[in-house]
């Protein structure tokens, strides 16, 4: 007994090693596939304090938690698996559901391009879709879906990618990376958030700080200036975010149209890019980053403005349609 005991530890300890290289294994998948989504994720992170500007500071925290939550739910219960298994059943449809997500990227984007070049336009376009907030709370959950629906799409590039950088992987190992950098970026993404947000309140308890020492001041200064330059900073990233989602958007369609031998694009944008680098020859990378970035959100804000009047006057009456006769009919029952 004693010896068939042994063999059942030895067994256990072989194969605890083997999980043990596995979730190794794992780890160094999800890290080098996070780090090719890591553009992505910047623009996430940009993207989303946008959606707690105008509310009390009380309200900031819970609102980024409830985004975070919508996020985690994203990709752990809906894009991980329909990833996994429209890369596995239907490969073809990833492409085109990817650049459909990038098509309302390019029209949220454009859509807050519009409210500042021309916000009685826009405020028209708001009262067609119905999304003009009654009250505080209304307000609150339309910013919150708004916000989990922009980082659906979002999320849905990053799992995409993250699934390219593992293509030959086991289906298990596919899955537990894809798990892993869905958990990792969702909290490196809205603890950042978090800290952007409340960054302004951190400023004023430094400000109070009380002493007369070098620390004390330092820390006054330090807090004085976050809270004099946080407005300032959340306008800027606001605007960053913005630009992200028109970028990321174009991208994604120049990056689709490719898929489809459509190539004339992406050779155009890519020909300008190598163009700049090699007249910019000191900064030749960040040239060509720089052109492809600009051109891309140019695609971006062209799909935007097409998007804008074809769901204002189309998508968006059919779906106040739809809405209306489901409520008459659970109404019925």
């Amino acid at each position: 007994m004693s010896i068939g005991l042994l063999g059942l530890l030895d067994d256990v300890a072989a194969i605890a090693k083997v999980a043990a290289a596995s979730l190794d294994d794992v780890a160094a998948q999800a890290t080098k596939a996070g780090a090719k989504a890591a553009a992505v994720v910047i623009d996430d992170a940009a993207v989303t304090p946008r959606y707690v500007f105008g509310f009390s500071a009380e309200r900031e925290l819970p609102i980024v938690a409830r985004i975070a939550a919508g996020s985690l739910r994203n990709k752990l219960l809906v894009l991980l698996p329909i990833t996994l298994a429209v890369s596995y059943f239907l490969p073809g449809m990833l492409v085109p559901l990817l650049m459909l997500g990038g098509v309302y990227l390019c029209y949220e984007g454009t859509e807050k391009v519009l409210e500042v070049i021309a916000p009685h336009k826009a405020r028209d376009h708001e009262a067609r879709v119905g999304t003009v907030a009654v009250n505080a709370q209304t307000l609150e959950d339309e910013k919150v879906a708004s916000a989990v629906k922009t980082d659906f799409i979002l999320s849905a590039e990053i799992m995409a990618i993250t699934l390219a950088a593992v293509p030959d992987a086991r289906f298990w190992m596919q899955a537990l990376v894809l798990a892993v950098v869905g958990i990792g970026i969702t909290i490196a993404v809205y603890g950042v958030v978090a800290l952007i947000v409340k960054a302004d309140d951190i400023g004023v308890a430094l400000a109070r700080h009380d002493g007369d020492s070098i620390g004390g001041f330092m820390s006054r200064a330090f807090g004085r200036a976050l809270v004099l330059g946080m407005p300032g900073f959340l306008t800027f990233l606001g605007a960053v975010g913005t630009a992200a989602m028109i970028w990321v958007g174009g991208s994604i369609i120049v990056h689709g149209l490719e898929a489809y031998d459509v190539h004339f694009v992406g050779h155009a944008i890519g020909s300008a890019a190598k163009a700049a680098a090699n007249t910019l020859t000191s900064i030749a990378a960040v040239a060509q980053w720089t052109v492809e970035t600009f051109l891309s959100g140019i695609i971006g804000l062209l799909v935007g403005g097409i998007a804008i009047p074809a769901i204002g006057f189309t998508v968006a009456p059919a779906w106040k349609v739809s809405k209306r006769i489901w409520s008459k009919r659970g109404g019925r029952c």
